[in-house]
């Protein structure tokens, strides 16, 4: 079963452009176990005037990149991560999940 899930998350004022350039050299091992949840399509928009984050998956299964907090890796990848973004006391970032409201096929 194809799941797809969007999700809000917001940038640190000035940090757009550093949040980008760590994207572009996302750790292999961060891709992966993204991958090996089952996210075969994961894209994150920017909205420039408020930081707002939103971010877009599609997975095979019922699992999805929110499902990895427990995964080392990526544990250290929120602790570099979390100096750009508002981020929870384990330093996940704060994830708002967003509810589709229209779908054109």
């Amino acid at each position: 079963m194809d799941k797809r899930e969007a999700f809000r998350m917001h940038l640190k004022p000035g940090c757009a452009a550093e949040y980008e350039r760590r994207h572009r050299d996302i750790w292999p091992e961060v891709k992966k176990k993204i991958e090996e949840s089952g996210v075969y399509d994961y894209s994150i928009f920017l909205d420039e005037e408020t930081g707002n984050l939103f971010a877009f998956q599609r997975t095979k299964g019922d699992k999805g990149s929110q499902d990895l907090g427990s995964e080392e890796i990526i544990q250290k990848w929120w602790d570099y991560m979390k100096d750009l973004m508002d981020t929870n006391p384990d330093n996940s970032p704060v994830s708002i999940p967003l509810r589709e409201v229209f779908r054109m096929e």
